[in-house]
């Protein structure tokens, strides 16, 4: 007699099975992440790492941005990163570097969870930390969920097997970063434990890397320089593993602030790099450059006078906008692009700043801020961003400006959270 457990085994395997043979047998690409993602911008929610004022516009030309940290990380400042920076213009998802970070509202925010394993740390690095976050995920997040979806209680057992299924479940739907920390001078080696012995040369990673993506079905091989460049050793670390990997995608991240760097990575086997501290660089850059303009040029400056200043007393090749955006590999001059936000920045600070001179005295709420705003038909940024942002997000370049506004006279409104904005008005 066939029982439910008999079905219920011979379905695993027709699953495994077919899974098994679309990967090797039919050479189907079935990774979720997407494999046109070929850079991914790193945001750290951590409340020093700021982001540039029209940041929208630097974002328009990457992949998909990786919202977490490590430092002073929490389920709050990570929601309210990815209410900021999500979709605006580009996907984002979550990594979070502990399971309190993972809340209702980032999971629904972000595009997938990403869960990170360091295949050459520790044995807490590798199933520790996922145990906790499993803990987490079935004895709080889901709990929580139910008491808020659920009309009336369900029942101890019911309830605990149906966070069962569901923890289940978000696992399955998570993905995997498997990472091989190569620089044991960073924090992300020392939260992981790595040390000098345990950094993996080619053939070692490779044989990681297979065991990450057959075993562990990681949809992502993640070699981490952490904020230096790997140079000819990562690139023989990535090749080997291109070698040994047909599914999974291979990330790679570590110092990269140039063109020539990010491309000897992708040519030696990266599907994707990843940058992160250059971007937030950008922000404290562009507060200085600002602030120098205004006292140089005064509110009313024209957009003549600022490209003027700005080609007479700013290095925009040497800057960290340039930086970043040459790590674009397919954009094609990235000094002028970086000119040209760098000038668009300094027109919208200009106009934010005699905007919030106007209203002095007269916004003291939010309706009289609403009010003010409403009167104008054109707002400072506004015509920048409009121009990169899809359709259903045209509303937050006034958004943006009605918040940093309402943090400038101290106002209580509905508006993002712009203290991750570096432009202090």
């Amino acid at each position: 007699m066939t029982t439910f457990v008999d079905i219920a085994k011979r379905l695993e395997s027709a699953a495994s099975a077919a899974t098994i043979a679309s990967r090797n047998l039919l050479s189907l690409d079935t990774n979720p992440v997407p494999g046109e993602w070929t850079h991914v911008t790193k945001i750290d929610p951590e409340e020093e790492k700021q982001l540039p004022l029209l940041f929208p516009l630097y974002l328009q030309h990457t992949s998909v941005l990786e919202v977490g940290g490590s430092k002073d990380v929490t389920g709050e400042n990570t929601r309210q990163t990815l209410e900021l920076v999500a979709d605006r213009p580009a996907p984002a998802f979550q990594e979070p570097s502990g399971p309190a970070q993972v809340t209702n509202a980032t999971r629904e925010q972000a595009e997938f969870l990403a869960i990170p394993e360091v295949l050459n740390g520790d044995a807490e690095s590798l199933v520790g930390a996922l145990g906790r976050g499993i803990e987490h995920i079935e004895e709080e997040l889901v709990p929580a969920m139910l008491a808020e979806k659920l009309p009336i209680p369900l029942g101890e057992g019911l309830e605990g097997r149906i966070a069962s299924a569901a923890t289940s479940w978000m696992i399955e739907e998570a993905i995997f970063e498997a990472y091989i920390i190569q620089n044991p001078d960073s924090a992300a080696a020392r939260e992981a434990n790595v040390e000098e012995n345990d950094l993996l040369g080619p053939e070692a990673a490779k044989q990681r890397a297979m065991a990450a993506e057959r075993y562990h079905e990681a949809e992502i091989i993640y070699l981490e320089y952490s904020g230096t460049f790997g140079g000819e050793e990562a690139q023989d670390i990535l090749a080997a593993i291109d070698e040994g990997v047909s599914w999974s995608r291979i990330w790679y991240g570590g110092g990269l602030d140039d063109r020539e760097n990010a491309k000897a990575v992708v040519d030696a086997g990266a599907d994707a790099v990843v940058v992160g501290n250059v971007f937030h660089e950008i922000a404290a850059e562009e507060t200085g450059i600002c602030a120098d303009a205004a006292e140089a040029l005064g509110p009313d400056a024209d957009r003549a006078a600022v490209e003027s200043w700005v080609e007479e007393n700013v290095d925009v090749e040497g800057t960290n906008a340039t930086r970043y955006l040459s790590t674009i590999t397919s954009l094609s001059n990235p000094t002028s692009r970086a000119r040209e936000y760098l000038i668009a920045t300094i027109e919208a600070y200009l106009g934010l700043s005699a905007l919030a001179e106007d209203l002095e005295g007269e916004v003291n709420d939010e309706t009289s801020l609403s009010a003010a705003l409403d009167d104008r038909e054109e707002l400072p940024g506004e015509v920048e961003l409009s121009k990169v942002l899809p359709d259903d997000e045209r509303s937050f370049p006034r958004d943006l400006v009605a918040g940093l506004l309402a943090e400038r006279f101290n106002v209580e409104a509905e508006v993002p959270p712009v203290g991750h904005v570096s432009i202090d008005l």
